[in-house]
């Protein structure tokens, strides 16, 4: 196991073990960084597979990341290509479609159950060489020291102090980190709840995954294996109380009602509970010696399935720049970070923010509009291939390990 390490003094301190936490650690390690991982959850056997699991939309360049890294053979086999993308808005004309073999790649993305993802990367750590990792363990103290930071972890074995050139806040939407460095955030309540579970069309999605906007929000169906959809289903936030009573009757009718028959009737819907949805976003992404990624850093509204991804090219932009560096918190680093994510970061927050907006408005006047932007995306040329390579996860300045197969 990798707690044989001494947390080297001057080295990386990463806190936050989940999925983009992981990623970063596995990609630094693979970069001949050392690291030190502070995970609050305890290592966990595999558990057995269920109907009822949490399902990702990993964009293309994700997997190609996941690849680089070496997580992504752990996790293949569960995976299932996403070849085609419907998107259009109930009641109006207008849609667009995205076909992969059009833009000659054989998968736009792949959706994977979120467990297994977390074992895959469960996996990948325990061959990393370089690594430190500290589960279950929680930050307590963070205090600036001259050319880094000390931290007290409290772990099993009691409490213990660490030295770091770098912290790494990667420890979510209410992140500690952030917090301890006085960092802001803006907040936006979108007035929604997300339900999620998974879903059995009568007919088999082949491959492909639909996305309708309404006034009530939107709604997803991905393609999973053996015929089954991972349903992503928002409701007014006045709602959720009244639809996470109803029985699977009801509700699969309330998704058939919201989604439509495209792929014949809905059926067995897994156990679902809400989560509100808001956006949380830092007003900046470093500190002194300090940065963060993933949902630290920004908390985006689920429509386009851009959280993890976003975050994930967080990491990878991280690890680029530190395995090339004498020090890794370095200000001249940093600000090299934020610039690199600048545009990938409000492009995506934008594009999400906006779409939402936009795209659920009960407004019969922007009817006509939107379906012709729909329009446009799905026949005009260049258009087309932008919001293929956008949705691929190919914005403003990828890193590196995402690009071997850049179309």
């Amino acid at each position: 196991m990798n707690a044989s390490h001494p947390a080297a003094a001057g080295g990386v301190l990463i806190v936050g073990g989940g999925l983009v936490g992981a990623s970063l650690a596995i990609a630094l390690d693979a970069a001949g960084v050392p690291a030190t991982l502070i995970d609050a959850a305890p290592p966990q056997a595999n558990a057995a597979a269920s109907y009822d699991e949490r399902n990702l939309a990993l964009a293309r360049a994700s997997v190609n990341g996941l690849k680089a890294i070496g997580v992504w053979p752990h996790a293949a086999p569960r995976a299932t290509a996403i070849t085609h993308i419907h998107v259009n808005r109930a009641g109006e004309f207008g849609s667009a479609r995205l076909d992969a073999a059009r833009h000659d790649v054989d998968a736009l993305g792949w959706t994977l159950p979120a467990r297994e993802l977390g074992a895959a990367l469960a996996r990948r750590l325990d061959e990393c060489r370089l690594l430190t990792r500290l589960a279950p363990a929680t930050l307590s103290a963070l205090e600036p020291i001259d050319g880094g930071w000390r931290a007290t972890v409290r772990a099993a074995d009691g409490e213990r102090t660490l030295q770091a050139a770098l912290v790494v806040g990667a420890d979510g939407t209410e992140s500690f980190v952030r917090e301890r460095l006085g960092i802001a955030v803006e907040r936006h309540d979108y007035g929604q709840s997300l339900f999620v579970c998974t879903i059995t069309p009568e007919r088999d999605p082949a491959g492909r995954a639909f996305e309708r906007f309404s006034d009530d929000g939107p709604i997803a169906l991905l393609p999973l294996s053996e015929r089954r959809c991972g349903l992503v289903l928002t409701v007014p936030a006045h709602d959720a109380d009244a639809v996470a009573a109803l029985d699977d009757a009801a509700y699969a009718a309330l998704a058939q009602q919201r989604f439509g028959w495209k792929l014949g009737r809905l059926a067995r819907p897994g156990r679902r509970q809400p989560y509100p949805i808001r956006r949380v976003a830092a007003t900046r992404l470093t500190g002194p010696r300090a940065v963060l990624v993933g949902n630290a850093a920004q908390t985006v509204h689920p429509i386009g399935a851009q959280g993890f991804n976003l975050g994930l090219r967080d990491a990878l932009t991280l690890a680029e720049l530190v395995a090339g560096a004498a020090d890794p918190g370095a200000a001249e680093l940093l600000d090299d970070y934020a610039a690199r994510r600048a545009p990938d970061r409000e492009g995506t927050m934008t594009m999400s923010h906006g779409l939402v907006q936009l795209a659920c408005l009960p407004q019969p006047l922007l009817a006509p509009f939107r379906s012709l932007a729909l329009l446009a995306y799905d026949r005009v040329p260049p258009l087309q291939q932008m919001l293929a390579r956008r949705g691929m996860g190919f914005r403003g300045e990828p890193p590196r390990a995402v690009l071997e197969t850049l179309p």
